[in-house]
């Protein structure tokens, strides 16, 4: 059977591009049918990286049949994966961020999970010396991939390893990283066009702080502008998504990646309380609609590992 390669719901670049990198190796060096496979329509960035490298976008699915040989990259939450992932066969995990647990395989696995910026790093590792027969058009979705996770280079998560592979990357290529990472984020910014659930649904991770199910979205941008304008209309929309979610709040973060900062938005007290105990935000500065955060810019390492509420 063919193996589905597979990462996050709400698909961002890394979770569109690593399905694909690792689906091109299992089948052209190992010899092992695969096809990668999304959980969602991919972001506005991740639709850049497959036009920008002239590659299609993988089949969307909602779930997975018992016994389907499957790959997981990019997560090892259950919460961010098929209802039926447990009765899924899975093969194999490459991953960087924490191990949440809750996932069962029918046997021994494969798991390889490492604290750098990016799965596609992580991936050229695994490939080693076969990424000499790797075409361009892949290598440039591993590029694409590395300067999304780790905003080129300014992501605390950024480590010296990720940035020597983008850039021996964007030689070989002949990529100019700071003008493609421009285009890359122009093209994360133009939301425009998505309503108030689709934003906060867009990059977005369920997970659970002190009991509370919380909706997690982080939107990434240039002109961060353009989301806040919306921010009465989102914060009233934050109600409507947690209930057809099963979660108890949505937490919405507008990173500013020029600024190097964080909005947060305060739709209610309970958020209020979690800024203040979590970033250590007075709270005289938890009266408005929303806080600035200087400095924080990783779900990962600065927004997740810090919740309390």
């Amino acid at each position: 059977m063919t193996i589905q390669v597979l990462g996050h719901k709400s698909p961002d670049t890394d979770s569109t591009g690593s399905p694909i990198i690792w689906a091109w190796y299992l089948s052209e060096i190992k010899g092992t049918p695969a096809e990668p496979k999304l959980l969602g329509e991919p972001n506005t960035e991740a639709n850049f990286m497959l036009t920008r490298w002239f590659l299609d976008k993988p089949d969307i699915i909602s779930d997975l049949t018992d016994g389907a040989p499957v790959v997981i990259v990019d997560t090892n939450n259950p919460a961010e994966l098929p209802a039926n992932i447990n009765g899924a066969d899975v093969r194999a995990i490459i991953d960087h961020h924490k191990l949440v647990g809750g996932l069962e395989t029918k046997g021994p696995i494969d798991i390889t999970i490492r604290p750098l910026a990016c799965t596609a790093t992580i991936m050229f590792d695994m490939i080693g010396d076969d990424m000499a027969q790797m075409p361009d058009e892949i290598k440039g979705a591993m590029l694409t991939c590395i300067l999304s996770d780790t905003l080129e280079f300014r992501s605390p998560t950024t480590t010296a390893h990720d940035r020597d592979v983008a850039e021996a990357l964007a030689a070989e290529l002949e990529v100019d990283i700071p003008q493609f990472a421009t285009e890359m984020f122009a093209a994360k910014s133009d939301v425009s066009s998505f309503s108030d659930a689709e934003l906060l649904r867009m990059d977005s991770k369920e997970f659970a702080v002190e009991g509370t199910k919380m909706r997690v979205s982080v939107l990434e941008t240039t002109a961060p502008d353009v989301v806040l304008d919306r921010a009465a209309s989102l914060m009233q929309s934050m109600g409507d998504v947690a209930k057809e979610d099963g979660v108890d709040q949505v937490l919405l973060f507008v990173v500013d990646i020029l600024k190097e900062e964080a909005t947060l938005l305060l739709p209610n007290d309970v958020v209020r309380s979690l800024a203040r105990n979590s970033f250590g935000v007075d709270a005289a500065d938890t009266t408005g609609d929303m806080v600035v955060l200087p400095g924080i810019m990783s779900r990962k390492k600065q927004i997740i590992p810090n919740l309390k509420l």
